[in-house]
């Protein structure tokens, strides 16, 4: 809807122009270490935390929703679709942002947005409200996707198997937190408002961390300088490693969000009851929480990601052929292989920092592939939910997401090899 990880590759030092003022890279070296290391890391996970529930308690509770907003099918897709839009849209604007405001301030910012947009869409009527306020909400989860890999690089670049896989972890318990309790609790409430909107709470938990850091380095953001040379010669775009890069995220992402979207409605059509439905749902990124741990590790000891590309294609394959055959009786066995596959997404935010070479390649390269990569994904729940309605089965959305998984292996093979976006 984040294990002793091997050394990241010795980061050549970049050509800077000339300038006397200190860096905001600089800057972060020389904070203290409490707020230089542990509380950053402490507000990474919180941030991580949060930037799936809002997206999978939609998708647990959206046959609930469909009926108390009276949304079509177009315009359930068009809801499930709403991330993808607003993370393509807004988290092209970060890069620019943060060479304008220290990444804390920003932070701040987007977790007290995001807890607002919860709130408020919890409490409407009307299904347009509703779309607005969920993107709202989801404003604040973009500028976080893209600025979470960029704190890695610039905090952590020691250890960025390490802390890739932490906060990975960190955004998959939230998913399947999310998931697996937003039906019961609107239950317990007596409505699906409270499913959805309990957890602003903890989006407002997650601005504490930030608070402090971002009072801190206000002064130091005034006198940052950013690395313009840097940033300017990292144009992903122009680089086929960058395209290679947004077509794999753009297309594991597309069925990601098409899976958190709309795998509990298959399963109640299937015969599951709605907690149960919302329960496999969650098994999927229950199971998704060792391998979000594990996969930044293994990503940075492989000379090559052309095992892991292929092993997680076969196991989205084998999933989604099962789930078209016999999604009743094999259900804990299509969710293992569906949490197996998913494994891309730890992947690709793990070969972010490794196909970079400094913190401004980094967040450059982000931003590209996540802002591009959410316009791809963008139709997965869309056109999921506009072949559900049209075939009124689940045949043809299938064999959509097969096609996605073929495309998406092609541009792994293609950010198999070691390289850096800066030298292209």
């Amino acid at each position: 809807m984040t294990p002793p990880a091997a050394a990241a590759p010795a980061l050549p030092a970049p050509v800077l122009a000339v300038d006397t003022h200190p860096t905001r890279e600089s800057t972060a070296r020389r904070t203290h270490p409490l707020t230089g290391g542990a509380l950053v890391l402490v507000g990474m996970l919180l941030v991580a935390l949060n930037l799936r529930m809002a997206v999978t308690s939609l998708g647990a509770l959206l046959d609930e929703i469909r009926a108390g907003l009276g949304l079509s099918g177009v315009m359930a897709g068009l809801v499930t679709t709403l991330p993808t839009i607003a993370f393509a849209g807004l988290g092209a604007l970060t890069p620019w942002l943060v060479r304008r405001v220290a990444p804390a301030r920003v932070l701040v910012v987007a977790m007290i947005v995001l807890a607002v947009g919860q709130v408020l869409r919890a409490a409407t009527d009307s299904a347009w409200i509703f779309v607005l306020t969920s993107a709202l909400a989801l404003a604040g989860i973009a500028v976080a996707n893209i600025l979470l890999p960029m704190l890695v690089k610039q905090h952590f670049g020691h250890r960025t198997g390490l802390v890739t896989g932490a906060y990975t972890m960190a955004l998959t318990l939230g998913t399947t937190v999310a998931a697996a309790s937003a039906v019961p609790i609107a239950h317990a409430f007596g409505s699906w408002r409270a499913g959805l909107g309990v957890w602003a709470g903890l989006a407002a938990v997650a601005v504490l961390p930030w608070v402090p850091l971002a009072l801190r380095t206000r002064r130091g953001a005034r006198r940052a300088t950013p690395t313009a040379a840097v940033a300017a010669r990292v144009r992903p775009a122009r680089t086929r490693l960058g395209w290679a890069m947004a077509i794999y995220f753009g297309a594991q992402s597309l069925s990601g969000y098409a899976i958190m979207g709309w795998l509990a409605q298959l399963f109640r059509d299937a015969g599951y009851r709605p907690e149960s439905a919302g329960l496999l749902l969650a098994g999927v990124t229950a199971l998704g929480v060792p391998i979000a741990l594990l996969m930044p590790t293994l990503a940075g000891r492989l000379a090559t990601l052309r095992p892991l590309v292929f092993g997680l294609t076969g196991a989205s394959a084998l999933a989604y052929l099962g789930l078209a055959l016999a999604p009743h009786g094999g259900a804990l066995l299509w969710v293992t292989l569906l949490a197996l596959g998913q494994g891309a997404f730890p992947l690709i935010l793990t070969t972010i920092g490794l196909r970079a070479r400094t913190a401004d390649g980094t967040v450059a390269l982000s931003a590209f592939a996540q802002s591009t990569g959410y316009v791809i994904a963008a139709l997965g729940p869309l056109s999921v939910g506009i072949l559900y309605e049209i075939t009124g089965g689940w045949t043809a959305p299938i064999g959509f997401l097969l096609a996605a998984l073929a495309v998406q292996t092609a541009a792994g093979m293609a950010i198999a090899r070691p390289r850096y976006v800066e030298d292209e």
